[in-house]
C-alpha cells in the first residue's frame, strides 16, 4: 500500500501506512492534534484511528496531554462517546483508535441543513445532557465542547475529541497566559481563571451549541477571538432565533458564573417539563440492524407478518374537520384576503430585491432522443474524476444532473452525454430544476441560480436571490420564504416577482411543492412548542390562498394527489416520526394512523393512498390511508437510505454505497437490488442520498462514484 499524502498547509509530506496493527485506509479528517483515519481491524471492524502529527511526538507537555486523552476517553461509557478500542500514547507516532461511528457532526448539519427546529433542539440538548451527565460522573471534564466535536449518531448524539479535556484530580495544568480551547465556545472561567475550570463549563458549552444548532451562530459572534472573549466574559448572550420555550434553559446554561447553572440533571428535568408528552422510553431506539447488516454486507430485507394489534384504523377528526368550522375558517380568509391583501403586497415587495432582466421567451424543450423501445439498462459516469453522488432530476425528454461545479445532461433511454457545462467557484449540491423552460440551477448557499438552456447547456442568466430562508420551485414560479413568514412567488424564466403573500404563520415557514398536484403549494409554520402546524394551501402561480388551517402535531408534507396532502408527524420532543396525517384542504377533513414505534429521521414517498415510510435504521412501513391502517412493515437494514419512490408494483429506494432496492409494494417482500457502487469519500458511501427517479417504466438513480444508471423498474430480480 503507497503511504498516504497530505496535501494540506503544514501536514506530513506521507502519512503513516499502519498505527500498530491496524492499517489505515483514508483520512477522514485533520485537526490541531493530528489526523484521523478510517481504518480496519483484523476482523472488519471500522475504527477511527487518530495520530498525532509528527511535530507535536517530540514535545513532552503534548504526550502528557494525550495520554491524558486516552485516559479520559476510556473513563467515559461508550453509551454517548466513542469507544477506545485500542491506543498506544507512548509511540513515536502516538495513536488512539476508537469505533467508527458514521454520521456528520453537528457542524457540518447546520452548514449543509441551516438551523434544527425545535423538536431536533429539544432532543439534542436531551442527549447532550445525558452525555455530560455521564463524562462528569466519572470526574472527567471535557474542556472543548463544540459543533464539530458533537456527532449525531442514528441513536443520539455523541461527543469526541477529548484532546483538552481533564480529570478533576488530574496534574497536568494550562501554562500560565496560556488559552486552551474555541472562544466561542469556552466559558468565561476558561478566561479569567484556567486552572479552576470544572464541569460547569462543559454546560456553558452546551448551551453556546444549543444556539449555533438554533441560529447557525454563536451566542457571542465576531470575526476577532478578542472580542468573542470579551463578549464571553461581559457582555450578555445573543439568543435571538432560539425557541422561545428553550430560551430560559439556555441562558441559565449561558450564566457567567458557574454555580449559576444548572447540572445535567436539571437539564433533563427542564426539559421533560417542557412537554407533557415527555417520556423517557422515546430514548430507547427502534429496532435495529443486526450486526452483521451494515451498508455494503446485507443482502436482502427481512419481512415482519402485520399483526392485528398494529393495526389503527381512525376516523376522520371531528374536531378538525367539522363543516361548520370549515365554513367559518373560509370566511375568515375572504375577509382577511379583502382588507389586507394590498397592503401586504406592497410591503413584501418592497422588501425584497428584484432580479434584473427583462422577458426571456421560454425555449422549447426537445423530445426524448430515442424511442422507449430500445431501452436496456445503462450505466455513466459523466464527470471523469467525479467524487460525490450526483443529483439528479427528469426532463422532458432527458436527464438534467448536477455534481459540485458540473452541470450535464443525459439521453434517459441511452444513458450519452447531450452536453455538459463548468461554472467556476459554483457548487451546486441539489438537483436542477426544469422550470420556466429553463434548467434551474442553484448555489449551495441558495444565494445564486443559473439559468441553462436544456438544449445546449449554454448559459442563459446567472441572478442573486433576494435573502430567503426557503424556496421550492413550482411549475414556472419559484416560491421564496422569509423569517417572518412570507411567501413571495418570482417567474422563474424572467426574475419578475409576481406576488407576495404573509401567510400569519409561527415564524419561519417550510414550503413544499409536488408534481401530482401541481395547482397547490403547502406552506408550513410550526409553534414553538411542537404541538401545531399551521398549514396554508396557496395557489402558486397568483399566490391565492386556498386553505388555511392549523393541524395538531409537528407536521412534514411528503406528498400530494388528488387535492390530498399527506404530512409526517413527529414527537415534538425528539422528532421521531410516530403517526401520518392526510389532509384535505376542500373539506378540512384530516385522518390520523399512529405508527407501533416511533420512527427516526424518516423520509416517506406517496402513491395511489399508500404512504411508504422509511426511517434511518432501514425500518420501512406501508400505511395505507384510505384504509387507514398499517398494512405492513419490513426491516430493509439499509442505513439511512434515501426516501422512498413507489409504483404499483415496488417501493424503490436508494442506499449509502450506491445500491438500488425495491420490495414488493402488497407485501414487502424483498424484489431486488443492484451492486455496490462505493464512492471515493471516506467509508465510500454519501451522507446525502438523493431518491431514484421513476419514469415511464425506467428506474434511474446516482451513486457515490459518480456514475447515473438505468434500469427496468418492473423486473428487479434482474438486475
Amino acid at each position: 500500500m503507497t503511504p498516504q499524502r497530505n496535501t494540506g498547509a503544514g501536514a506530513e509530506a506521507e502519512l503513516p501506512e499502519y498505527a500498530g496493527h491496524y492499517r489505515l485506509e483514508s483520512c477522514l479528517g485533520s485537526g490541531g492534534m493530528g489526523v484521523v483515519h478510517l481504518a480496519r481491524s483484523t476482523s472488519g471492524l471500522k475504527l477511527a484511528v487518530k495520530v498525532v502529527h509528527a511535530e507535536y511526538a517530540k514535545d513532552r507537555e503534548f504526550r502528557g496531554r494525550f495520554r491524558q486523552e486516552v485516559a479520559a476517553a476510556r473513563k467515559v461509557s461508550g453509551a454517548f462517546t466513542a469507544p477506545v478500542v485500542d491506543a498506544d500514547p507512548e509511540a513515536d507516532r502516538p495513536w488512539m483508535a476508537t469505533l467508527f461511528i458514521p454520521g456528520p457532526t453537528l457542524s457540518e448539519h447546520v452548514k449543509r441543513n441551516g438551523p434544527m427546529p425545535p423538536a431536533q433542539l429539544r432532543r439534542l440538548m436531551a442527549g447532550l445532557a445525558e452525555a455530560l451527565r455521564d463524562i462528569h460522573r466519572v470526574g472527567v471534564v471535557h474542556r472543548d465542547l463544540k459543533p464539530s466535536n458533537v456527532l449525531l449518531a442514528e441513536d443520539g448524539p455523541k461527543v469526541i475529541d477529548f484532546g483538552i479535556s481533564r480529570p478533576k484530580d488530574s496534574e497536568l495544568r494550562t501554562e500560565t497566559g496560556k488559552l486552551i480551547g474555541t472562544p466561542p465556545f469556552m466559558a468565561p472561567e476558561q478566561f479569567r481563571r484556567p486552572r479552576e475550570v470544572g464541569p460547569a463549563a462543559d454546560i456553558f458549552a452546551l448551551g453556546s451549541v444549543l444556539v449555533h444548532a438554533a441560529t447557525g451562530r454563536g451566542p457571542f459572534d465576531s470575526d476577532s477571538p478578542y472580542v468573542v472573549a470579551y463578549q464571553v466574559v461581559h457582555d450578555e448572550p445573543d439568543l435571538t432565533g432560539v425557541p422561545e420555550e428553550l430560551a430560559p434553559l439556555v441562558l441559565r446554561c449561558l450564566a457567567k458564573e458557574p454555580e449559576d447553572r444548572p447540572t445535567p440533571d436539571e437539564l433533563t428535568r427542564g426539559l421533560r417539563s417542557l412537554s407533557a408528552s415527555y417520556d423517557t422510553q422515546a430514548f430507547i431506539p427502534a429496532q435495529r440492524a443486526t450486526a452483521g447488516a451494515a451498508v455494503g454486507e446485507d443482502t436482502g430485507v427481512a419481512t415482519e407478518p402485520e399483526s392485528p394489534k398494529d393495526e389503527d384504523p381512525q376516523d376522520e377528526d371531528p374536531r378538525e374537520g367539522h363543516p361548520q368550522q370549515v365554513r367559518r375558517r373560509r370566511l375568515r380568509r375572504r375577509v382577511a384576503l379583502a382588507t389586507g391583501a394590498v397592503v401586504l403586497a406592497l410591503g413584501a415587495v418592497a422588501a425584497l430585491v428584484e432580479w434584473a432582466g427583462g422577458s426571456t421567451p421560454h425555449p422549447r424543450v426537445s423530445s426524448p432522443r430515442t424511442t422507449s423501445a430500445a431501452f436496456s439498462a445503462w450505466q455513466a459516469k459523466p464527470v471523469a474524476k467525479g467524487a460525490t453522488t450526483p443529483q439528479c432530476a427528469a426532463g422532458e425528454g432527458m436527464l438534467f444532473c448536477t455534481e459540485a461545479s458540473v452541470a450535464f445532461a443525459l439521453d434517459p433511454v441511452t444513458g450519452a452525454v447531450l452536453w455538459r457545462h463548468s461554472v467556476a467557484n459554483a457548487l451546486w449540491d441539489r438537483p436542477p430544476v426544469l422550470s420556466g423552460g429553463l434548467v434551474q440551477l442553484v448555489t449551495d448557499e441558495a444565494r445564486y441560480v443559473t439559468a441553462l438552456d436544456p438544449d445546449s447547456g449554454r448559459s442563459r442568466w446567472q441572478r442573486e436571490l433576494p435573502e430567503n430562508k426557503g424556496m421550492k420551485y413550482a411549475g414556472d414560479m419559484l416560491l421564496l420564504t422569509r423569517a417572518d413568514g412570507t411567501v413571495t412567488g418570482v417567474d422563474s424564466a424572467t426574475g419578475t416577482t409576481r406576488w407576495s403573500r404573509s401567510t400569519g404563520g409561527h415564524g419561519t415557514a417550510r414550503i413544499d411543492f409536488f408534481p401530482a398536484d401541481p395547482s397547490s403549494a403547502f406552506v408550513t409554520s410550526t409553534s414553538a412548542d411542537g404541538t401545531s402546524t399551521q398549514v396554508t394551501v396557496l395557489d402558486p402561480a397568483t399566490g391565492d390562498v386556498q386553505e388555511d388551517t392549523r393541524l395538531q402535531g409537528l407536521l412534514t408534507p411528503v406528498g400530494a394527489q388528488d387535492g390530498t396532502v399527506f404530512l409526517l408527524a413527529a414527537d415534538p420532543v425528539y422528532g421521531d416520526t410516530d403517526a401520518v396525517v392526510r389532509y384535505t384542504p376542500e373539506s378540512g377533513a384530516t385522518r390520523r394512523v399512529k405508527l407501533p414505534v416511533p420512527r427516526a429521521d424518516a423520509q416517506a414517498g406517496v402513491h395511489d393512498g399508500m404512504v411508504y415510510v422509511l426511517a434511518a435504521t432501514g425500518s420501512l412501513d406501508a400505511v395505507d390511508m384510505t384504509a387507514g391502517r398499517r398494512r405492513w412493515h419490513t426491516e430493509t437494514s439499509v442505513s439511512r437510505g434515501s426516501a422512498p419512490v413507489a409504483d404499483d408494483r415496488h417501493v424503490y429506494f436508494s442506499a449509502a454505497d450506491g445500491r438500488l432496492m425495491a420490495v414488493d409494494a402488497h407485501s414487502g417482500a424483498a424484489a431486488g437490488q443492484t451492486s455496490s457502487r462505493f464512492g471515493t469519500a471516506p467509508g465510500g458511501v454519501t451522507t446525502s442520498v438523493p431518491a431514484p427517479m421513476l419514469l415511464t417504466g425506467h428506474l434511474y438513480a446516482a451513486a457515490p462514484d459518480g456514475t447515473v444508471f438505468a434500469v427496468d423498474a418492473g423486473d428487479p430480480g434482474g438486475w
